[in-house]
């Protein structure tokens, strides 16, 4: 059954309601080889300093391995804490056999180069899908741990059924956390892919011609809804938070839902979807680690 919602004009891609599917699937995995091998599947989080936004991002991390039946081990770490000292940390976790994946929680303190921390965690153990080896087994069409946001945006666009080869897609930002492993996930599934980013030349024009368009440039509203080709899928990745406490996405959503077929809602489209995808891809750490795969 499909997480697709129908409003008047375009329908729901419904990141809650997928989510939890797929979160009971993930639980039921790890519970199963939890009794097999006589331990959970092991996450280790480390948070650099007090930012508000992360804190509240490694909680609900934290709260989703519980329910998934993965163990989460917490390393809350001072804004001070030093370069040196958080890569021997990351080495003590390379080697520690109950941990099956390492998150770094980005972004750190400015004394700390992040490009350097990400290389140094164990690919194996990369269940953020940043580390180059994984992008690079992406790049050469032989995925192993997949970055979490744009895995989940493959995910829903799954959800509509839409066959991807050939497809038009347009991707609204260049970033190596989204924009581009976003666009080797599309490659891989046989679409025809644009990236655009902050040097792109007539934005309008690429995202008019886009079967689907996946905004992640960070910037609120700036895909107009008379931008979208009619019947065109919208995966909008920004979020924002407005004066009155609502959150928006990059893509202004009433004007575009008058054009799309598809749209992910902000919140509650790929944010759960991200969360998701590292449970998902703590177990697939698991799971190799214990050489069921």
């Amino acid at each position: 059954m499909r997480s697709i919602m129908t409003t008047s004009t375009a329908q729901i891609l419904d990141g809650k309601a997928l989510a939890a599917r797929m979160r009971q699937d993930i639980g039921l995995e790890a519970e199963q080889l939890s009794q097999k091998h006589g331990r959970k599947p092991g996450l280790a989080v480390i948070l650099v300093g007090a930012d508000p936004a992360s804190q509240v991002y490694v909680k609900a991390k934290k709260t989703g391995c519980e329910k998934a039946g993965i163990a989460s081990y917490s390393h809350e770490l001072p804004a001070n804490t030093t370069q040196q000292h958080l890569l021997g940390l990351i080495t003590e976790l390379n080697q520690d056999p109950k941990i099956d994946g390492i998150l770094v929680q980005l972004p750190v303190p400015a004394h700390i180069n992040s490009e350097t921390i990400i290389e140094a965690i164990d690919p194996g153990k990369d269940v953020d899908g940043f580390h180059p080896y994984n992008l690079g087994r992406l790049a050469a069409r032989q995925p192993a741990l997949r970055s979490c946001t744009p895995y989940g945006c493959m995910k829903l666009i799954e959800e509509t059924g839409v066959d991807l080869h050939g497809m038009e897609c347009v991707i609204v930002g260049a970033s190596n956390i989204v924009g581009r492993p976003m666009a080797l996930e599309l490659l891989l599934a046989g679409a025809t892919v644009t990236v655009t980013h902050k040097f792109s030349r007539g934005l309008q024009s690429h995202v008019e011609r886009a079967d689907i368009v996946v905004a992640a440039a960070g910037k609120q509203g700036l895909i107009k809804g008379e931008w979208i080709k009619p019947g065109a899928i919208i995966i909008d990745v920004g979020i924002h938070r407005l004066e009155d406490g609502s959150l928006t996405g990059d893509v202004a959503f009433e004007e575009a839902s008058q054009n799309a077929a598809w749209i992910t809602p902000v919140p509650g489209g790929v944010g759960p979807m991200t969360i998701t995808m590292l449970l998902a891809n703590t177990v697939q750490a698991f799971k190799t680690h214990l050489g069921e795969e």
